[in-house]
């Protein structure tokens, strides 16, 4: 077993490594003047079992193509199979045709992964899980909300005091196994949408929050506008604490300063997305995804069950 890394998010490939206890496989990535990526394997991969890892974060497209570019070096350098690691998954919010002559451009992504030459996709939260079926190649999808959970349970609230939230009606089935694990009660937030950017909560439906500890959970935190305004509107009606938690923190536009004026405790976010200091709210928790993409990784390598990652495990526990 070979792992190696993309630029994207070269931290989390060191903590997947540092869980394996296997160093980092050596690769030299240049950008020519002109901008094209270059890049060249530095050891010898003929026949061993290669996992790349590289999110297709911002930004976006240049991720995207160096992905590309590494998955093609692999190949021709005779590696006996390749599996790309996507912690974030871009491009997935353009998953259907929702109005006239616009592309699908998840599964063009899809294409050109399998056209690459990939064996195999390990990823996380996908935006749409109906995503893995535009792959002609398995998919391994996990979940981070076993992580997430297991630092809530770690703060030790009554589940008497807790309410998981969902943002808006789209989010009501990971809000429910949240709330099963957690043993909280459910609230859900009635969003409205004007447009891709615009949306406005106008009810709260389900369980009172009053005086309560409500979390709110949601597979991506993007331009913040849908989350910032579900936890205001929480807070409105009498939340005693308020937390957002998501998987991914893209932090795009001024998502920062949104969530910066937001009255929460904590935005709980794990690191399967680089974060700089800048796009980072101060109030931010990073949790790593290391132990559970590099047990996965262990686990494709021997052939053996992943199904035991969805749901709590040792390797969540927080110390």
């Amino acid at each position: 077993m070979k792992i190696f890394s993309g630029r994207a998010n070269i931290p989390l490939a060191k903590r997947v490594c540092e869980y394996l206890g296997q160093p980092l496989g050596k690769l030299s990535i240049i950008n020519f003047p002109d901008s094209e990526i270059f890049c060249k394997v530095d050891e010898d991969v003929r026949g061993r079992d290669v996992f790349l890892i590289q999110p297709t974060c911002l930004p976006v497209n240049e991720n995207l193509m160096e992905l590309l570019i590494l998955i093609d070096c692999f190949r021709r350098a005779s590696a006996k199979r390749i599996t790309v690691v996507i912690p974030y998954f871009g491009y997935a919010r353009q998953d259907r045709k929702d109005e006239g002559r616009v592309p699908i451009t998840s599964k063009l992504a899809a294409n050109l992964l399998t056209r690459a030459g990939v064996d195999r996709i390990l990823t996380m939260d996908l935006h749409a899980e109906q995503i893995q079926g535009f792959f002609d190649i398995p998919v391994d999808h996990l979940y981070a909300a076993p992580v997430l959970n297991a630092y809530f349970k770690s703060l030790n609230y009554s589940p008497h005091d807790l309410v998981v939230v969902s943002p808006d009606e789209g989010s009501i089935k990971r809000a429910l196994k949240h709330q099963d694990y957690l043993g909280s009660d459910l609230a859900i937030v009635d969003k409205r949408r004007s447009s891709a950017e615009d949306t406005k909560q106008a009810n709260l439906i389900g369980a009172s929050v009053k005086d309560r500890v409500a979390i709110l959970f949601d597979d991506m935190i993007s331009t913040a506008g849908s989350i910032c305004g579900a936890a205001n509107m929480v807070k409105n009606a009498g939340a005693a604490k308020v937390y957002i938690a998501a998987s991914h923190g893209v932090f795009c536009g001024n998502a920062v300063e949104k969530l910066n004026a937001t009255p929460v405790e904590e935005i709980v976010i794990t690191d399967s997305i680089p974060l700089i200091d800048e796009r980072k709210p101060r109030n931010a928790r990073v949790l790593s995804i290391a132990p559970l993409l590099g047990e996965a990784i262990r686990r494709i390598h021997f052939n053996e069950s992943i199904s035991c990652l969805f749901k709590s495990h040792p390797i969540f526990d927080v110390k």
